[in-house]
């Protein structure tokens, strides 16, 4: 969904169809899978003594049947809007300006100078914006419609990009090769760790430092490649 705002501002969001998907499938999806929980619990505690829960089934297979499928269904509806809200807080909003780039993402806002953007691409799901010196000023997972977001960013001038236009300048990270701002090659060692470990958050913060020394991360199926941004600190290379 793309909007227009104030100061000529375009807004590109999740569509209908997400809101859809959030708020309709995954009630329903609860509730299906609440009434089979229902409906198989009586059968899973009489026959199946090795399942795990099995003390669950037995007292939901104890209840009224009316009783058991309502409340059933009932916590199944709740868990789906449980996942949909959290869903819902997690989608991320674009919103180019004249002056501005704004992101918001889970009450969390960053914001970037219109001047500060030399380009914006889509590498994969993730939205990358480029800042002067080809460092990347941001790299957030977006799932946003490529089109409508490449017509905001040039609408106010900025460049899209088919593609990240670095791509070919990175090389697979392997512990010792040299090249490396000084430092480098230990944080790379640790965000390694944590992205085989699927601990997100360290390794966005670990990203973070390397972007300080002047290294662009990108990943390809938990293995790391890098670059050097033209803030790269190249006289302690290791």
């Amino acid at each position: 969904m793309s909007t227009p705002g104030g100061d000529d501002a375009v807004t590109v969001a999740g569509g209908a169809a997400e809101l859809a998907v959030l708020w309709g499938g995954f009630p329903l999806l609860g509730a299906g899978v609440g009434w089979l929980f229902a409906t198989v619990a009586p059968w899973v505690a009489t026959e199946l003594r090795w399942v795990p829960f099995r003390g669950l089934f037995k007292a939901v297979a104890e209840l009224p049947d009316r009783t058991a499928l309502i409340g059933a269904v009932a916590v199944g509806v709740l868990a789906g809007v449980a996942v949909a809200a959290a869903g819902h807080r997690d989608r991320l909003t674009v919103s180019v300006e004249r002056h501005r780039v704004r992101m918001r993402r889970a009450g969390q806002v960053q914001e970037f100078p219109r001047t500060a953007v030399r380009a914006a691409f889509l590498d994969g799901t993730a939205l990358v914006l480029l800042g002067a010196r080809e460092q990347e000023l941001v790299r957030e997972r977006a799932d946003l419609d490529g089109a409508r977001l490449a017509a905001a960013f040039r609408r106010h001038g900025v460049p899209w990009t088919d593609g990240d236009p670095h791509r070919d300048a990175y090389r697979r990270w392997v512990a010792g090769l040299p090249g490396l701002p000084a430092g480098a090659d230990v944080l790379l060692g640790a965000r390694q760790r944590a992205v085989e470990r699927d601990r997100r958050g360290e390794a966005r913060e670990l990203r973070g430092e390397l972007a300080r020394l002047g290294v662009v991360v990108r990943d390809d199926d938990k293995r790391q490649y890098w670059r050097l941004s033209g803030t790269a600190a190249t006289d302690g290379e290791s």
